[in-house]
């Protein structure tokens, strides 16, 4: 009677025996195969990395280097004390080593490499309309200085989050594009932490950037930028400029496009004519024109004519202020013929109130900071390199056009006691020329 009590003993240690067995071998299997799949995650990981580090992911890391060695510097102030200056923030190509990647076939054809002297475009603008930028960078192809000014704390984190983002996701933002940050002197810019990206960390293309900065821009009128800020407009456009160092400059508002290949026309001009010594006063005027919102910009002389003739085009600030680009004599300039090539055709002499764009070296007069808002901001400017004994040469086949028609019932509410304040510093201003230039007989 005490067999089947053994068998069955030893059937259930067999049993449990094999269960055991079992166990193991399926712990086993698990096992292995976790371990292979952290393995090829490791090796994935390792392929990925090499794969995207010459592109986003290099340049991300060398792009948040840079741009947090230049906020340590805690930038420096203007020369009123009221305004703090991040110069250079990031500049352009700076790591053209370590673009592999990012579309840069279609640009490295239309940018060649900047020959010694070049023509930088200098602008200025808050977030509001730096969307502007993209269809600038498109049509100018060459070097880009842009200095923004953020009015607030809150504006200074997103302005930094936004040059950060652009220059790594827009190949030719960095390839071309130097900024340069303008706060509140009692505003520090620090690198942005993710939880301050907030959706654009989500971003992936260029296209997106500039989308996103579109939709989401501060939608207010020009210089009505809140929080009893001013928008230092001359201050902005001698820091912009300021990157020209040797070379020649355009210093022109961010929602203006130049006509198709005025740079590389210019370079040209004079690459055949002798450069011009730094101490020689001669600037060269681009004639400026504004557009119906709703018209393509023209590229070409030939357009602008088609499009002048039938009223969608006209010269800037014709219905405002039609005196302050009267001189450039656009009667003149629209019935000379049309060609390819850049041509010095007239010289014009200064009369008040004349504000033209024009190319220069770097070493002109610089803006005076002093003026903010609107009115006499240009005026100024051009009324000293007037009594400094500047001569003013217009050039043939380029042109600069506005975006939109200026008329008066787009302009913030404040525009005519700024224009007024501003009138009573411009007398002063002249006052103050006929000391800083006793030899020179020619007033404003």
């Amino acid at each position: 009677m005490q067999m089947p009590v053994k068998c069955s003993f030893f059937k259930v240690v067999l049993a449990a025996l094999m269960l055991v067995a079992v166990l193991q071998l399926i712990y086993l299997s698990l096992l292995s195969g976790l371990h292979g799949r952290q393995q090829k995650f490791r090796f994935l990981e390792l392929f990925e990395a090499r794969k995207v580090e010459p592109a986003h992911h290099r340049l991300d890391q060398v792009k948040k280097s840079r741009l947090k060695l230049s906020l340590a510097s805690g930038g420096v102030l203007d020369s009123s004390g009221q305004y703090r200056l991040y110069k250079n923030l990031l500049k352009a190509g700076d790591d053209a080593a370590n673009n592999d990647g990012l579309q840069m076939g279609q640009w490295a054809a239309a940018a060649p490499s900047p020959p010694r002297e070049d023509l930088v475009l200098a602008t200025h603008t808050t977030l509001n309309n730096l969307h502007h930028l993209q269809e600038l960078l498109a049509r100018w192809r060459g070097p880009v200085s842009v200095a923004l000014f953020a009015p607030s704390p809150e504006e200074v984190r997103f302005t930094t989050m936004m040059i950060y983002v652009l220059s790594t996701l827009c190949a030719p933002v960095n390839e071309l594009v130097s900024f340069h940050l303008v706060c509140h002197s009692g505003d520090l810019a620090i690198f942005p932490e993710l939880a301050d990206r907030g959706e654009f960390a989500r971003l992936k293309s260029c296209d997106d950037v500039f989308r996103k900065l579109a939709d989401t821009g501060i939608k207010l009128r020009n210089y009505d930028i809140g929080a009893n800020a001013s928008y230092p407009n001359n201050l902005l456009r001698n820091v912009a400029r300021g990157v020209a160092g040797s070379h020649y400059v355009l210093v022109i508002d961010v929602d203006m496009l130049p006509s198709e290949g005025l740079r590389l026309a210019f370079l040209s001009l004079m690459a055949g004519r002798p450069s011009i010594p730094e101490g020689e006063h001669t600037v060269y005027v681009v004639p400026s024109f504004e557009i119906r919102h709703t018209r393509r910009i023209p590229g070409a002389k030939a357009e602008l004519l088609q499009l002048y003739q039938v009223g969608e085009i006209r010269p800037f600030y014709e219905e405002l202020c039609q005196r302050c680009q009267a001189p450039t004599n656009y009667s003149q300039w629209l019935n000379l013929p049309t060609g390819d090539e850049m041509q010095v055709v007239y010289s014009v002499e200064w009369k008040d109130p004349w504000e033209p764009f024009y190319i220069s070296v770097s070493s002109v007069p610089p803006f005076d900071e002093r003026f903010k808002q609107y009115g006499f901001n240009r005026i100024s400017q051009a009324c000293e390199l007037h009594v400094a004994g500047y001569t003013f040469l217009v050039v043939n086949n380029a042109f600069l056009v506005h975006k939109g028609f200026k008329v008066s019932g787009e302009f913030h509410s404040k525009k005519d006691a700024e224009n007024q304040h501003n009138k009573l510093l411009f007398r002063q201003f002249k006052q103050e020329l006929k000391m800083k230039y006793p030899s020179s007989g020619l007033r404003c």
